[in-house]
């Protein structure tokens, strides 16, 4: 067995661990990263934006967020039923990682996720790298940057090397052993560990057994990690340290499934399934939420995770697609308000779109000369389906939804004219968040709350920001996991200094 010493060890390369190793690195300690796939950056090169408040950037853009601000927002949404202190913790340090980062060498280009009416800009665009593989997000920059960082400062990289185990000796840990792509095994011997592993995104085993979901029959997830997934590896590792677990979630989100999946929830070609005037309905036919909330991702994924089988179909008649087809309908960038700021399209080749997509094998896109049929394929039922056609319609004629309260402007009656459309929605979610116990220094926790001395955990392990809700603040999952990186290899460095 290959034997290697270092101060600190940070499983995983990703969004979490490359600035953890940055971080311990300045620091002065010597650092070993170990990540299971053959590059770094994780679920980050697939971003575009990261959260922070109070920034340089956001002074400079006339953007005057404060940590107080965002805090009560995130608790309000949040319902308090997450640690306080870490969120106030992440709130306090946000800023400072946007201005840590432009020290490392990331720019930024803007801002983008205005969320809801009235709602604190918190997103900070990265300016991407140059064109290239399409699956990059512009954060891909970011996270090229930090691994040159940490590279120059002497960390130490092993990537097709996944760790199997964490030692503890003595009630501390000491180190973890790892296996190379050969199946040859290292032990590095360390006094603090850093658990960065990403979440269970990939891990349908652990998804259904802690979350009730199934990727790919009631939820879809976007961000697994490809071949070598997001399957709980540090979450599993922790707890079999004494580490205490907390509730796992899938930060709901709404879309079509991928491939027709795009930001906003839809791909541009088939935006005409998320505009307001649509119709969404169950299984049974009914109408169960306010269709102008379409932009607000967490609204719609929760009821949608309350219908039967999950299921939820927007629908609209060829009368609403000529409408789509001459006009620039408005459609809504963000997530989280009631269609604050908009982008247009025009369709005018969605028959074609659809056609070419159920071609290829894609199953949640319906086209049909008549109800009966779209009810045919989609499995709504019919007689509920007419009886909700005839309710709205009368909503329609009045100007008001009195049931669901949509804006009066988004209300256009259902003619029943020929061709019919309906796109099934699903719950989704980019990850997971949750699983690991920690404290606001993110630092391991017992079950009983005690702390595992030498281990500590950040990003969507040790993730408890969140609940079943997507985040009310749009970057602040990369925000997190970013920060909470730095601030993990902060209490680390205190703790090993403490040792000498």
């Amino acid at each position: 067995m290959k034997k290697l010493t270092a101060d600190i060890v940070i499983i995983a390369a990703g969004t979490a661990g490359l600035p953890a190793a940055v971080t311990a690195a300045a620091g002065g300690a010597s650092v070993i990263v170990f990540e299971k796939r053959g590059n770094t950056g994780g679920a980050g090169n697939m971003a575009n934006a990261i959260g922070g408040v109070g920034s340089n950037y956001q002074h400079a853009n006339g953007e005057n967020v404060t940590p107080e601000e965002a805090y009560k927002i995130h608790m309000d949404w949040t319902h308090w039923r997450v640690d306080a202190r870490l969120v106030s913790e992440f709130y306090r340090k946000a800023g400072s990682t946007i201005n840590w980062l432009e020290e490392q060498g990331v720019e930024f280009s803007g801002f983008q996720g205005v969320i809801g009416k009235g709602r604190p800009v918190t997103a900070h665009t990265v300016k991407g790298l140059p064109p290239g593989p399409k699956q990059l997000g512009q954060a891909a920059a970011a996270m090229k940057i930090l691994t040159k960082r940490a590279k120059d400062m002497g960390v130490q990289f092993y990537l097709k090397t996944p760790v199997k185990q964490i030692i503890k000796k003595g009630g501390r840990i000491t180190g973890v052993i790892a296996e190379d792509e050969d199946g040859n095994e290292i032990q590095a011997d360390a006094k603090a560990v850093i658990i960065a592993t990403g979440g269970i995104a990939a891990s349908n085993e652990m998804m259904k057994k802690y979350t009730g979901y199934e990727d790919g029959k009631d939820i879809y997830v976007l961000f697994k990690g490809g071949k070598n997934g997001l399957v709980g590896d540090g979450i599993r590792m922790a707890w079999e340290v004494g580490a205490g677990s907390t509730e796992i979630y899938m930060a709901l989100t709404h879309h079509l499934p991928p491939p027709c999946a795009g930001p906003g929830g839809t791909a541009a070609e088939f935006t005409a399934f998320r505009l307001p005037y649509n119709i969404m309905v169950n299984l049974q036919g009914e109408r169960f939420v306010n269709e102008d909330v379409g932009g607000a991702h967490s609204i719609v994924a929760n009821t949608i995770s309350i219908q039967k089988d999950r299921a939820a179909f927007m629908i609209f008649d060829g009368d609403l697609k000529q409408y789509y087809d001459e006009t620039n309908a408005a459609s809504p960038m963000g997530t989280q308000g009631q269609w604050s700021q908009y982008r247009t399209y025009k369709h005018e080749n969605l028959d074609d779109n659809i056609r070419e997509a159920r071609e290829k094998g894609y199953k949640y896109l319906f086209m049909a000369d008549s109800l009966e049929e779209l009810c045919q394929q989609t499995g709504i039922r019919l007689s509920g389906l007419l009886n909700t056609i005839e309710e709205y319609n009368k909503l329609c004629k009045t100007g008001r939804d009195d049931i669901f309260y949509k804006q009066p402007q988004y209300l256009r009656p259902f003619k029943k004219q020929p061709k019919f459309y309906a796109g099934r929605f699903f719950a989704g979610a980019y990850n997971s968040t949750g699983g690991i116990k920690i404290n606001y220094k993110t630092e391991v926790l017992s079950e009983d709350c005690d702390v595992i001395t030498g281990l500590y955990a950040a990003g969507a392990d040790a993730n408890n920001m969140y609940t079943h809700s997507y985040t009310s603040l749009a970057g602040s999952h990369m925000g997190f996991a970013i920060t909470s990186g730095r601030m993990a290899a902060e209490n680390a460095l205190k703790y090993v200094k403490s040792l000498k």
